[in-house]
């Protein structure tokens, strides 16, 4: 199936789970990111079970914080 990853298409495996997503583009932090698929966010909660669909789009945001 092609998703996209990053805004880049790439081929996997049908039935991918979000965790072996995570694995596969050698996430920092895995357990840190915030991911959103189709412009909806995942809860953490949720990550372990969610499967991805052909045509999906994903993208991985790490919150940063920090000042003067």
């Amino acid at each position: 199936m092609t998703i996209t990853v990053a805004g880049e298409k790439k081929e996997y495996k049908d039935g991918l789970t979000l965790p072996e997503l995570i694995e596969a583009e050698n996430v920092e932090t895995p357990e840190y990111v915030t991911v959103s698929i189709n412009d909806e966010f995942i809860l953490t909660e949720n990550k372990a079970s969610t499967v991805l669909k052909e045509g999906d789009s994903v993208e991985f945001l790490y919150f940063m914080g920090g000042g003067c």
